[in-house]
């Protein structure tokens, strides 16, 4: 998953990227208010982090710009405001959830995953595909029982297949879903990727739509070789 950082105070923002980025997520990080709209107009991030009093343009006036143009990115505002009237307004402006500084770590990667349930649909944390089980929080991925360890860019290929499966992700959504801008991305990177997991999880889980790109077919799941 790609994040979206939007936060000014330096040694915060960097204490979440590493722990954002040890969770599995890709982050860009944004220090300014008036570089918010104009990155995600550009690219696709899956989450939105969103400091309220930012430079040159205020957090909540970001919120209201992005949903004043129909940008329905999941934002969870993280800021020290803790006035009532300015958690109901930031709720109102369009934000789905608030965090109040100072804040745990643990509480805000929990927070992030309830805003991916939601916009996935899903009341369950685990992603259930056939005899495949993920496990976002964890990071553990099962198929039959077995535990299959996979690194992390590969486990946030499978994941976003998972959220997307019936889709069609083309290589440029994948990339921009697994790296951040200052990640160097090789011409032939998401293609390692799917072999790989196609030798650990088996050849039919991830198709390749010639052209196009790769999805998981709602209605076919890996199955574990019982003569295995």
């Amino acid at each position: 998953m790609r994040l979206l950082l939007a936060e000014d105070d330096s040694l915060l923002g960097e204490g979440i990227v590493t722990a954002l980025r040890r969770a599995g997520y890709s982050v860009d990080w944004f220090r300014d208010g008036s570089t918010v709209g104009p990155a995600l107009q550009n690219e696709h991030f899956d989450l939105v982090v969103l400091d309220l009093g930012l430079p040159k343009m205020d957090g909540m006036d970001v919120l209201r710009q992005i949903r004043k143009r129909g940008d329905l990115t999941p934002v969870l505002i993280l800021t020290a405001r803790d006035d009532l009237d300015d958690r109901v307004a930031g709720l109102d402006a369009g934000a789905d959830d608030y965090l109040g500084k100072p804040f745990s770590v643990d509480e805000l990667l929990a927070r992030l995953r309830a805003l991916q349930r939601r916009r996935g649909g899903r009341a369950d944390n685990l992603l259930q595909h056939g005899d495949l089980t993920v496990d976002p929080a964890s990071h553990r991925v099962e198929l039959a029982g077995t535990p299959i360890v996979l690194p992390r860019r590969e486990f946030a290929l499978l994941h976003a297949l998972l959220e997307h499966r019936g889709n069609v992700l083309s290589r440029e959504q994948l990339e921009q879903t697994l790296y951040s801008w200052e990640d160097e991305v090789g011409s032939n990177t998401i293609e390692v990727h799917v072999h790989h997991l196609r030798k650990k999880l088996g050849n039919d889980l991830i198709r390749t739509v010639r052209g196009i790109g790769y999805t998981i077919d709602s209605t076919t799941s890996p199955q574990r070789d019982l003569g295995e």
